[in-house]
């Protein structure tokens, strides 16, 4: 496994009944694990937090906003994990947006985006509160609920 350092933005684009829009995909070493998971990716250059976060959520949602429509960040935490050839450990921050209602496409994603990404859902902090399904961060509905209250960082 090769190791590998990331600090990342993640994007999450809240509706009007406050439900955030995840991906649902798979790592290539392991297709047949499929999970949910939140819009971002690595800073690129000299990009801020939050240029990356509206770059990705261009890129792998096809949805436009200023970097001024973001709020928090909302959380931030470093992860582990292993994907495709990976080891990543990951520095993360969350921002959320209010997006109404949006077209989602997945044309401007990189190829492998592409190829391991094989849908999106607007999901209910309910709705993740009760799911079977894997989904990252597994502390979700509550992040959702502190910025859908108003109550600030989770």
């Amino acid at each position: 496994m090769i190791p590998l350092r990331r600090f990342t933005a993640r994007a999450l684009p809240i509706d009007d009944q406050g439900r955030v829009l995840l991906l649902n995909g798979f790592d290539p070493a392991r297709p047949e694990r499929r999970f949910w998971f939140t819009i971002g990716g690595a800073l690129e250059g000299e990009e801020t937090l939050q240029e990356a976060a509206v770059r990705e959520l261009f890129e792998e949602a096809g949805i436009r906003v200023p970097p001024e429509a973001l709020t928090g960040p909302h959380r931030t935490s470093t992860i582990e994990f292993a994907w495709a050839q990976y080891t990543i450990v990951q520095d993360q921050t969350f921002f959320a947006v209010r997006v109404g209602p949006a077209r989602i496409s997945f044309e401007h994603m990189e190829q492998i985006e592409k190829d391991t990404t094989i849908g999106h859902r607007w999901w209910s902090a309910e709705e993740l509160e009760t799911t079977d399904e894997t989904v990252f961060p597994p502390d979700l509905a509550a992040i959702l609920r502190a910025i859908n209250e108003g109550t600030g960082p989770a």
